[in-house]
């Protein structure tokens, strides 16, 4: 946090509201397609940031590189009703939602839409346009890949346990209701162990897919 300069963080704190926000939307708007109208009521259908991010969630995106935003609430026989995979696919809308920021980010990388690598406004603190852009790609990855990890409370949780088969689903519940404190065992623990969760397997796999967009 202490070394992290002005143009980081400024590009983190904008990506941060574009891709919490789409991200939110997307479940929100998912359930509202499948029947449930309780996101609609709580006014989680907007793409007003304020109504998605958690104080919490994104100064630690912020600092430290992963987060997270206010959960929606879903209403799950409402969904599961019009389609027994209801909360899969509500799960799986916001990574996906970032997967496709993450893509239209690469897309304008690439192609030189965005020319200038001029400091926006003549000031040398601001990001330069294809810096942000590779801030943005990267966390938006990161956020996709974070939030599959299948382990409640994340997305991947549910996306994940929709194709586990009925005879393991008793172990699976009693590994989903120790979730929290896995999660907290891997990136608040297992680093002073040597083993840093966050750089081998999200760090890697986003950087990994950062390069099949950006193509280096």
């Amino acid at each position: 946090m202490l070394n992290m300069n002005p143009a980081l963080l400024i590009s983190r704190v904008i990506t941060l509201l574009i891709a919490f926000t789409f991200h939110e939307y997307s479940h929100a708007q998912v359930a509202v397609w499948l029947g449930d109208d309780t996101p609609r009521l709580d006014g989680r259908l907007s793409f007003n940031p304020l109504r998605h991010l958690d104080p919490w969630g994104c100064l630690l995106l912020i600092f430290a590189g992963f987060g997270w935003a206010k959960p929606v609430r879903i209403n799950p026989y409402a969904v599961t009703r019009k389609n027994k995979a209801g909360m899969m696919l509500v799960a799986l809308a916001g990574p996906c939602a970032n997967f496709l920021l993450a893509i239209i980010g690469a897309v304008l990388l690439r192609s030189g839409v965005i020319r200038t690598n001029a400091y926006p406004f003549g000031l040398s603190w601001m990001p330069r346009p294809a810096y942000f852009l590779s801030q943005f790609i990267w966390t938006n990855l990161s956020l996709m890949v974070f939030n599959l990890i299948p382990l409640a409370p994340l997305d991947g949780e549910k996306v994940v346990g929709y194709f586990i088969p009925e005879s393991f689903r008793e172990t699976w519940y009693r590994i989903q209701s120790q979730g929290t404190k896995i999660l907290m065992l891997c990136f608040f623990v297992l680093p002073y162990l040597g083993v840093n969760f966050m750089d081998n397997f999200v760090g890697n796999l986003s950087f990994a897919l950062y390069r099949l967009l950006v193509g280096r």
